[in-house]
């Protein structure tokens, strides 16, 4: 089980800026970023989600070794899969 997956902020969905579309591998979700309304979050910003929600921000090389890190140990998989599980409709 992953406890943070990284994944890079796609767009804003709503001027609160309370949703954002993220994308992990290919895969494209609707998270929750309220948790960083003060430090704010952008297209392109890279973050780490924990079941929807955005934990924190990474640099993109941060989130790069991770992501490397999860497809050396075969978690890849399993990160996409969960994911897919995300909703917020």
């Amino acid at each position: 089980m992953c406890l943070a997956i990284p994944g890079r902020i796609v767009e804003l969905l709503d001027e609160n800026d309370h949703f954002a579309v993220v994308e992990v591998a290919g895969v494209r979700r609707k998270i929750n970023v309220d948790l960083l309304k003060q430090e704010g979050v952008r297209p392109g910003d890279w973050v780490l989600i924990h079941v929807g929600f955005a934990m924190s921000k990474v640099s993109e090389e941060q989130a790069q070794a991770q992501l490397r890190l999860l497809a050396m140990l075969d978690e890849e998989a399993q990160a996409v899969e969960e994911v897919q599980g995300y909703r917020f409709d």
